[in-house]
């Protein structure tokens, strides 16, 4: 089938992040015909660089005006069309939909949440005036939501290992064997500083790796001095594409991540991680990281709740700082459990069997 996603591009890296995923899933494991059309391009196709060039071919990525300005790619209408996270179609693309003969399914593909409610709602028909079909397709950690994007499904961080990418060479010879290595993908107004000053107060050394603008969120490209501990080693490296930045997850102690696609590569690395979710004006981001906690330490000890609750929120380093080895070991236990909640391929499957 063919398929048209329509990506517009709110917070630079998720929403492409996603949708580029999401569209290698379905071409290259589903042999689906796949069309993304991005406001963004040269985001989307930072992202996408480091993969197979053959891969990255059967995929064709247009401009968001190609939908409708460019009258080669109107000649084959898509089997399903998909508005990535509500953005709405183009005008002059829906009306070239509507004059058809053959309607394309639409599907309005929501943002990850563990909240309960989105079973009631999901792969629910969204009634429109112009009579093309449209539903709400929710992923979701539950069995009868729309699943997990888990494309590509990583390696052992063992073997990964052994795979440096070329880009990231240059900072990995600086690690120190000893260190344990911490990963930062926040957003503006985390507290990094006093978070970087109490964990250098922990007695151990970290390697602290900031990807691409965290120096400047610290100040440091400006001249300022942080008056960090010794113990704490800053390496700043520069824009890395998708897969790199799965490899560097795997290759962490700890993972400070933002969003949703970075939030699940986290996860399927099986490290400890703090997700600072996106902060929103009437504070939903706060029911929506309950909802998640309240799945992901549904098994765990109590005082394991109680420093991962204490981390997501930002609380010191000291104060949880001692459970990092239970933390671990129930992040492998949480990567294999949503593993096997998958095995039926997960979000783009599931995508696949609906509208097919």
């Amino acid at each position: 089938m063919r398929w048209d996603i329509f990506c517009q591009i709110v917070d630079n890296y998720g929403d492409a992040g996603i949708c580029w995923r999401l569209a290698r899933s379905l071409s290259s494991i589903h042999g689906q015909d796949v069309r993304i059309f991005c406001d963004d391009l040269p985001t989307l196709n930072l992202l996408a660089s480091g993969v197979d060039e053959s891969l990255k071919q059967k995929i064709d990525l247009q401009p968001w005006e190609a939908s409708f300005n460019n009258p080669h790619l109107a000649v084959e209408v898509p089997d399903i069309v998909i508005e990535a996270f509500g953005c709405a179609l183009p005008d002059r693309y829906l009306a070239k939909l509507l004059i058809t003969s053959k309607k394309p399914i639409i599907i309005n593909l929501e943002y990850l949440t563990a909240e309960p409610w989105i079973v009631d709602f999901h792969a629910k028909a969204s009634p429109q005036a112009h009579g093309i079909a449209k539903y709400f397709f929710f992923p979701g950690f539950q069995e009868k939501a729309g699943g997990l994007l888990l494309d590509p499904i990583p390696e052992d961080s063992t073997v990964l290992a052994r795979q440096t990418p070329e880009i990231l060479k240059t900072t990995w010879v600086k690690l120190r064997p000893n260190a344990k290595r911490v990963s930062i993908f926040c957003y503006p107004g985390a507290p990094l500083r006093k978070w970087l000053e109490d964990l250098g107060s922990a007695g151990e050394d970290f390697d602290i790796i900031l990807t691409y603008g965290h120096a400047q969120l610290l100040g440091i490209n400006a001249g300022q001095a942080l008056n960090l501990p010794t113990t704490l080693q800053l390496l700043s490296i520069p824009f890395i594409s998708q897969d790199e930045y799965d490899w560097l997850l795997s290759q962490c102690d700890f993972n400070i991540v933002r969003g949703e696609d970075s939030f699940l590569r986290a996860q399927l690395a099986g490290k400890p991680f703090i997700w600072h979710i996106y902060p929103q004006e009437d504070r939903a981001h706060e029911a929506k990281l309950a909802a998640f906690l309240d799945l992901y330490l549904d098994m765990a000890s109590q005082d394991l709740k109680t420093a991962c609750v204490g981390a997501m929120t930002w609380a010191l380093p000291h104060e949880w700082l001692k459970s990092l080895d239970a933390w671990s070991a129930h992040s492998k236990a949480w990567r294999t459990h949503l593993l096997e909640k998958q095995e039926d391929g997960g979000l783009a499957a599931r995508l696949l069997r609906f509208a097919g």
